[in-house]
Formats: structure tokens, sequence, C-alpha cells
């Protein structure tokens, strides 16, 4: 540690956002990239679920009865994807969307971001469910799935079974929802920095890097 060097500046920033969606894997990577090229800054990451499909059936859907009912059938859905993909790649990010079989709905995932968030663990949680999903295509609503991720984080995958077949932070998971909703924010992933600077979208490295500084001048009083 070079005792010589200024402090960094601290950053609280909440990242809405919903384990389903490519977009918000794709947008979070770009996060860690921004915050990788600013060593001057450390950021208080708040991981904040937003719920794309809250009405989905607890075992999930289909995939392709979803995609015809939020795309209205496969081609258009492919192209999206297609889009995405190739956006991944360029940021080394591997998006297996045929590898998906069910869409899952996602309460479950963000009940454990927020148990792996008590141990210090959640940033790991959120890009472990994201690979697991889009890369892996595995059931991220599967407890079995689930408890092997926190078995991966160092959790006790038991206890953790055993704690998703409860009601353990699903009312805690279900106000953050509503919460960004009243705060007007009706798509993800949505970057809040310091509560009042707000971005939506995957946006590049480069947009977030301008986000972080405009907080960071207006933290500084200037």
């Amino acid at each position: 540690m070079n005792i010589l060097a200024p402090p960094r500046a601290r950053l609280q920033i909440e990242v809405v956002f919903d384990l389903v969606c490519p977009w918000c894997y794709l947008g979070t990577h770009r996060l860690r990239r921004a915050l990788r090229a600013r060593p001057d800054l450390a950021a208080d990451i708040a991981w904040r679920p937003f719920l794309l499909n809250p009405d989905i059936a607890p075992g999930g859907v289909p995939r392709q009865d979803y995609l015809l009912r939020k795309f209205g059938g496969e081609d258009r859905a492919r192209r999206l994807h297609a889009t995405i993909a190739e956006l991944g790649r360029a940021e080394g990010l591997r998006f297996a969307f045929d590898r998906i079989r069910r869409i899952p709905p996602s309460l479950d995932a963000h009940r454990l971001v927020r148990m792996a968030e008590r141990v210090g663990q959640a940033d790991a949680a959120v890009q472990m469910l994201f690979q697991a999903y889009f890369g892996d295509g595995l059931d991220i609503g599967d407890h079995a799935v689930l408890g092997g991720i926190a078995a991966a984080l160092g959790m006790d995958p038991t206890a953790t079974r055993r704690a998703l077949s409860g009601v353990q932070e699903t009312e805690a998971v279900h106000a953050d929802n509503l919460r960004a909703h009243r705060l007007g924010i009706n798509g993800v992933p949505c970057f809040v920095v310091q509560g009042r600077h707000a971005i939506a979208g995957a946006q590049e490295p480069e947009v977030l890097e301008r986000l972080l500084d405009v907080a960071l001048v207006e933290s500084q009083g200037g």
C-alpha cells in the first residue's frame, strides 16, 4: 500500500436488474469494466431485484411459449438474440440462448443473491447466476441448481435449499421490486449512483464512467 496515494473516493451504486434479462448480464459486465478502468474509485454495489416476469408460473414456462407471447414467435427472438450474442462476444461473454429450455421465475435466484450478500458474496452470486443461465442454459429457478451455486460460493447448499423452500427473503425481494416501480424504473438494467444519478440500459463503459464522474463531482461539492 502506498501511504502517499490519495484515498479512493467511494460511490454508492444501486444496480436494478433481473437475472433472466440478457441486457442486464451485458450491462453489469460493462459496469465492472468501467470500474476496473477507474482505480481512483471504490464502488459499493447494491443489487436491487426487478421482476420482469412477476406472474410466471413457479415451474417456469417452455421457451417456445414464452417467445411466442413476448416476441410473437421464434424468428423475431432469434434476430434479437443474435444481436445480443454478438455484443456479448465483444465483451468476452457467451450467450447460449439455444440451451435455454424453460424460462424460470427469477424470484428464488434473487433470494439467493440476498442470502449471499450476508457472507459478502453477492457480486460473485450475480455473476455465477448469469453464467449458469445464459452461458450454460441451467434453470436458475431450480433449487438444486441454486444449491450448487451456493456451494460454489462457499455457502451451505443444504441450508440454502432449506431456506429457499421457505419464504426467507421473499418479502424483501418483492419490496425492492415495488420500490423500483415506484421510482419510475420500468426497464433494466438501471444504474443509480449516489441515489440521485440514474441511467438505464446496457450502456458502454465510457458512458457509465461519465455518470460516475458527474456523481463524483457532486459528492465532492464541485
